[in-house]
């Protein structure tokens, strides 16, 4: 049986000598391994989204007060306009401190296995109040961020208008299913590839093809798949080569720390390539700024082989066919703080 190396060779001599019949073959083979996002947002089970619950997730979503300081907001960590992350190693949390893993993107989150890098929340509703009780990120504990809210005398008829079933309207559950909503239609369809995988042959360039037949080719693919190209499974930091401390430090053991399972040491939800073009810095310590690094270091630690600058150059090339059009989201005015809203932590 051939090797990967040859394989790969001789599916770009393909490429090259008849592209009509090679596109289409690689073309039915990226539809088996992925597929587009979607022109409208997902369902959430058991949340239905109306159009007073959105615009309620959407003002808790950008408002600072749900933070211990008022400084912090889920929008601070996952900035829109960045990618949905933001563009920081660590996140700057509550009195200056840092969290300990990089923000992944809230872009396409919904799409998901679970949340979080280690997949401690099984979904966005449950992911939503994380940051707010964390002590080192929001800082706001659980009966505060009622408290904070009842006392903003604004938010009693969004919520009345959200929950109208509900004996009682402004709850930590109700907010974690408002933001859940809201980020949900957080999602970038109409990608370059998402355009190639519907069909359109000419949605890629050349360079962008092969580097397609690269991250097939190579086993990225293996990973990277579905409609996230990544986010649907579990895998160790490391599988042929473990990379330095300061990619993966030693006092960080992954999924280990949520299921005590000896296998799940220096395990991680493999992040979704969606937008990833736009989402530097890379891996769970935010250590890599460059994509070209990252792709190369991908190569020796994941699949035990060294990738050529041409061969990086043509993945990377591929992974920027990968950014979609963002959602255009109007700024909310939020309701005022009043005499009887709780005043911010030092």
């Amino acid at each position: 049986m051939p090797g990967r190396s040859s394989v790969i060779a001789v599916w770009l001599a393909v490429l090259a000598l008849s592209p009509a019949v090679a596109q289409t073959d690689q073309m039915k083979e990226a539809q088996q391994l992925f597929k587009p996002i979607p022109s409208t947002p997902p369902a959430l089970s058991g949340n239905p989204a109306t159009p007073a619950k959105l615009e309620l997730g959407k003002m808790l979503y950008f408002d600072p007060r749900l933070s211990a300081s008022h400084a912090i907001s889920c929008a601070s960590c996952h900035n829109l306009g960045l990618g949905g992350a933001d563009a920081e190693p660590t996140s700057i949390g509550h009195r200056w401190q840092h969290g300990g893993r990089n923000a992944p993107t809230v872009f396409n989150a919904v799409f998901n296995i679970a949340q979080f890098w280690d997949g401690r929340a099984k979904d966005l509703e449950q992911q939503a109040s994380g940051p707010m009780v964390n002590s080192v990120e929001m800082a706001s504990p659980a009966t505060h961020v009622t408290e904070q809210l009842k006392g903003i005398t604004g938010y009693e008829p969004l919520f009345a208008a959200a929950f109208p079933d509900a004996s009682e309207k402004i709850t930590l559950p109700h907010v974690q299913q408002a933001i859940a909503v809201f980020e949900a239609t957080l999602i970038t369809p109409d990608a370059a590839f998402d355009r190639y995988i519907k069909g359109d042959a000419n949605a890629l360039s050349a360079v962008q093809k092969e580097g397609l037949a690269l991250f097939i080719g190579k086993g990225c693919a293996a990973c990277h798949n579905g409609i996230n190209i990544g986010g649907g499974s579990y895998a160790p930091f490391g599988v042929v080569a473990k990379p330095g401390d300061d990619l993966l430090p030693s006092s960080d053991k992954g999924r280990f720390m949520v299921t005590k399972t000896a296998g799940d040491e220096y395990v991680f939800r493999v992040p979704s390539l969606r937008n990833v073009a736009l989402t530097a810095p890379y891996f769970h310590t935010g250590q890599v700024w460059d994509i070209r690094q990252a792709v190369a270091i991908m190569g020796s630690s994941q699949l035990g082989i060294e990738l050529s600058d041409q061969e990086v150059d043509r993945i990377t090339a591929f992974l920027t066919s990968l950014s979609g059009v963002p959602p255009k989201i109007v700024l909310p005015v939020l309701p005022p703080s009043g005499a009887q809203t709780p005043r911010p932590a030092p």
